[in-house]
């Protein structure tokens, strides 16, 4: 058997190629947009991709699926309870898969409903030999993550009850997963960082038993238990999710990976001006912070640049990117991943264009958390609601960064705001978003909680 997981730490997101190298057939599992790792790994193991197999819609990222497809002629394929725009195999709960020459022979998949992230979410279970006792492993998508479950909440705008989702998540885990033999490996489609869960580890891969014992959601308790620990505390949802899930059910144009087109300072301008272009500085936090284009927004490509890009930036809106020499075709293609095809180009070396355009330019307001005002009025803590919960700076108001661009109306313009996060990049993202949206008087708090816990000023949640 070849098995070969991809994890890409920007999206906290991982993808499976699973092949019989006796006969060459393999699946490709919830692939990325950029798939030429996934055809070059394929093709120096001397297997073909019949099957792209999505354990679900996604909603994080935009899928390859459709690149796929183009690139190998395989089937995609999906869970039974699947509605898409584009042809598609539905798989059925219990429906094995030979990637052996002969039937019922070589390595085998066996898929699993398993409802409750989404209506149609699956696992697959992988063995390497059709018989052995113990399988190699599950391929446990969004149902299952080491530390953590799925969010059942994500489809309360479609309908479905977060309840209702929860109470058939608590019944996927406890007859399918659990039923698995402990020795039988965990392999997610997420880890630590993901918006589909709270509590994910760092660890890319488990075991049943491992779950079983150290799993917070999978400790005995009633199920009504079980609804409430996973419906309360979720992080908060950001804006793109909705796109990217309706591009992934009912189809996308194919990636397209040419390299930005360079812009003069001017002509970014212009693109704001004339096509409300958004203008990007993907630099490191200190170089924005230092002197950054009036009105721009910042997210640099050390962070989780495309999440946050997708939760200050409305998706089809166009974008111009700073970003230092070499970096601006990365920046484009981690938007690419969420969807965000629009980059109408990029202006070379940003900082050397500012310095010409002093005029032009605005140095961040910072303060440490030792010169904030006693009653500061405007106090924002940008991080997840689970965080504040554990512990926030007296008198905060907990707007998350992820759903902030929604709650501008309720902030007063006139009045300063204060910004904090945990160490200090969500609060500068926030800032720059309120700052060009207008708002005039916008500090953050350099080094953000931590620093406080530092301080003496909070204690740590």
């Amino acid at each position: 058997m070849h098995f070969a997981q991809y994890y890409l730490d920007c999206l906290s997101q991982a993808s499976y190629l699973i092949g019989d190298q006796r006969s060459g057939r393999a699946v490709l599992v919830d692939p990325r947009r950029d798939i030429d790792d996934y055809l070059r790994d394929a093709d120096e193991a001397g297997l073909r991709i019949e099957l792209v197999i999505e354990t679900h819609i996604h909603a994080d990222f935009l899928s390859g699926h459709l690149e796929l497809a183009q690139a190998t002629g395989a089937t995609i394929a999906f869970g039974e309870a699947a509605e898409t725009g584009f042809p598609i195999r539905r798989l059925r709960d219990g429906e094995r898969i030979s990637l052996g020459g002969i039937a019922g022979a070589g390595v085998t998949l066996t898929v699993l409903a398993t409802p409750g992230h989404t209506p149609e979410s699956i696992c697959l279970v992988v063995h390497e030999h059709p018989d052995d006792a113990v399988p190699f492993g599950v391929l446990t998508g969004d149902t299952l993550f080491v530390g953590d479950v799925g969010r059942p909440d994500l489809l309360s705008a479609a309908g479905h009850s977060p309840y209702e989702m929860a109470a058939r998540l608590h019944h996927s885990l406890h007859t399918k997963l659990m039923a698995l033999p402990d020795a039988t490996r965990v392999f997610p489609a997420h880890g630590a960082g993901s918006a589909c869960g709270r509590n994910l580890s760092t660890e890319t891969s488990s075991t049943i038993g491992d779950q079983r014992r150290l799993n917070y959601a999978l400790q005995p308790m009633p199920e009504s238990e079980f609804i409430r620990l996973v419906t309360t505390s979720q992080p908060a949802t950001p804006g793109y999710f909705a796109h990217d899930a309706a591009l992934n059910r009912d189809g996308h144009p194919l990636l397209d990976a040419a390299p930005p087109a360079a812009l003069t300072l001017e002509e970014a301008l212009a693109a704001r001006d004339e096509q409300g272009a958004a203008l990007l500085d993907c630099r490191p936090l200190a170089a924005y912070t230092r002197a950054h284009l009036t009105g721009s927004l910042h997210i640099s490509l050390s962070t989780r640049f495309a999440e946050y890009a997708g939760s200050v930036v409305a998706p089809g809106t166009p974008v111009v990117l700073l970003a230092d020499p070499g970096t601006e075709s990365e920046a484009r293609l981690r938007l690419a991943r969420i969807g965000y095809d629009r980059v109408l180009g990029h202006v070379p070396d940003p900082a050397a264009a500012l310095a010409r355009e002093p005029a032009l330019t605005t140095r961040s307001h910072r303060l440490s958390v030792t010169e904030l005002p006693a009653e500061p009025g405007q106090l924002i803590d940008v991080r997840n609601p689970a965080e504040y919960a554990a512990g926030a700076l007296p008198g905060a108001r907990n707007l998350p960064l992820a759903t902030l661009a929604d709650h501008i109306a309720h902030l007063d313009r006139e009045q300063p705001v204060f910004l904090y996060c945990r160490s200090g990049n969500r609060s500068v993202i926030a800032a720059a978003l309120l700052e060009a949206r207008g708002f005039g008087d916008v500090r953050d708090v350099v080094g953000g909680y931590d620093a406080a816990v530092a301080e003496g000023v909070a204690q740590a949640g």
